[in-house]
């Protein structure tokens, strides 16, 4: 009785000290995502996965306190990317892969993927189209099962028969069959409520639709409108009834008027979007996420011989450039910006070009960090958990060797990131 008395009197004083344990981070570096200033010499205070307090100057952690010294460093945020593919990843073979790669080699794909993607310094994905393991990768990372960054995904992408998520789209006749609402495939308002019930009742956090034709799809068309009005309307009504946004892929301009017109969230890639899309935009609220990267990528791709099939090498060639033009206009003109990639289009990892690529048409350095944290928080409607160094957010915290206010290159040396409260990565 009395040894039961004094293990359990231990075991109480052992719990006690592991939640009284404080992380202290002292930073050289501490950029204040909301204000877009750099502050200096910054204590950030961290107990289980929640920033308690962050103070000015360099607090002393008490003797059961740990202490991260990134006085050498530039801290910041964790970063979001709101459009990536964690299921797959650029390939000359990837045309062929759908026929022989098994749902469980995805997976085990996906993971390394996921790794790479937390390493460097994103710690919240929005993922926007898979084959479905996409939201069994969310669940095994929630889990605890593997290590990635948050994931906010859209199971499988919704289009029209011959579409751009149409899996069926270059296959042999006998192969293609009939998909339908199941497997993401509509023709009709009714269909179109089916397959968003569908991909909620599978798990699917949002809903992306592709409003127009796309690039790497074998299918002629990159740019025409794939739906028609009250088909969208039905998929964002529906998707609103289960408190879901709903993000498109559009790259023509008739496509991304009819999103916008029937309530979208978000518009991505947005490559032909005129200045008369844009003020509908500003006006709704609409958001636009570039995924530049992912245009000048598979432009260069498309100049390695065989790389993509005729069709896709033809729109890679002419889509792909455009878009960084876009988005220099679309910002100047107001339009409310995330941060979005397209990673899988490219190498996982690589993600930090898109900044590059923003600040190269007149958008601030910090401005473009702000776009990677608080905005994508925004767009996400996590603004409360997620997205400033705050007091009461969750400790997602990233480190960069250099001062990317200088230089946005240095948006590569990513050297600490912490998720949740959890280091990951301490270089």
């Amino acid at each position: 009785m009395k040894r039961t008395l004094i293990l359990s009197l231990a075991m109480l004083l052992i719990t006690q000290l592991t939640f009284a344990q404080k992380t202290f981070i002292h930073a050289g570096k501490l950029i204040d995502v909301k204000n877009n200033q750099m502050l200096s010499e910054m204590t950030i205070i961290v107990e289980g996965e929640v920033i308690t307090e962050v103070q000015k100057g360099y607090a002393s952690p008490g003797r059961s306190d740990k202490l991260i010294d990134l006085k050498s460093k530039t801290v910041m945020p964790g970063l979001m990317d709101m459009h990536v593919h964690m299921e797959n990843e650029t390939s000359p073979r990837r045309y062929l892969d759908r026929f022989v790669d098994n749902e469980a080699d995805i997976a085990f794909n996906s993971i390394i993927f996921a790794k790479t993607t937390l390493m460097a310094g994103f710690t919240t994905v929005r993922d926007l189209g898979g084959s479905g393991v996409n939201i069994s990768l969310r669940n095994a990372i929630n889990a605890g099962k593997v290590e990635g960054p948050r994931i906010i995904t859209s199971g499988k992408s919704i289009a029209p028969t011959g579409g751009h998520a149409d899996p069926t789209n270059g296959m042999r006749r006998d192969l293609m069959g009939d998909p339908g609402p199941e497997v993401g495939v509509i023709n009709g308002v009714a269909d179109a409520r089916k397959a968003v019930r569908q991909q909620v009742k599978n798990g699917s956090d949002v809903i992306k639709i592709t409003a127009t034709g796309g690039v790497l799809s074998v299918a002629k068309d990159g740019n025409a409108p794939q739906f028609q009005q009250d088909e969208i309307n039905a998929v964002i009504e529906t998707a609103t009834d289960f408190g879901i946004h709903v993000a498109a892929h559009a790259h023509g301009d008739e496509g991304m008027k009819r999103a916008v017109i029937g309530g979208i969230h978000s518009i991505e890639h947005g490559t032909y979007m005129s200045e008369e899309t844009m003020d509908m935009m500003i006006e709704a609220g609409t958001w636009y996420v570039p995924t530049i990267t992912a245009g000048k990528s598979v432009a260069d791709y498309a100049r390695i011989p065989g790389y993509y099939p005729a069709p896709v090498k033809a729109k890679a060639e002419t889509i792909g450039p455009l878009i960084q033009s876009t988005f220099g206009k679309a910002y100047k003109r107001g339009v409310k910006i995330a941060f979005g990639t397209d990673a899988g289009v490219f190498p996982h990892g690589e993600n930090y070009r898109e900044f590059i690529y923003m600040t190269e048409v007149g958008m601030p350095n910090l401005e473009a960090i702000q776009t990677a944290t608080l905005r994508s928080a925004e767009l996400l409607g996590m603004e409360d958990r997620i997205g400033t160094i705050e007091k009461g957010k969750l400790a997602d915290i990233i480190a960069v060797s250099g001062d990317p206010e200088k230089d946005i290159k240095v948006m590569k040396d990513v050297t600490f990131v912490m998720k949740e409260g959890k280091v990951f990565r301490m270089d």
